[in-house]
């Protein structure tokens, strides 16, 4: 049984970015950091096209649940581009 910090959707799917079209891609697969206050507010926590977390509103997205392997597949991938950009 996952436990609620288990299904709290670490990706999100962007579908909107007018107003920060460098920053983010339409219909791309972001990373999502835990951040309570920035959900209080109404954000999320996205890497973002530039590689650093920066707060945006979350109507600007689509949380998605995936599978665990799913989510251990994306999250070393997002880790290792990191690696390869720093």
């Amino acid at each position: 049984m996952k436990s609620p910090m288990d299904s709290t959707p670490t990706f999100a799917i962007c579908i909107y970015n007018f107003e920060y079209p460098a920053s983010l891609e339409m219909h791309k697969t972001y990373q999502v950091l835990p951040d309570d206050d920035a959900a209080a507010d109404g954000d999320l926590r996205i890497i973002d096209e530039s590689g650093e977390d920066y707060l945006y509103p979350a109507g600007y997205f689509v949380l998605i649940d995936l599978p665990r392997a799913a989510e251990q597949v994306l999250g070393d991938s997002f880790a290792h581009s990191l690696q390869l950009a720093a």
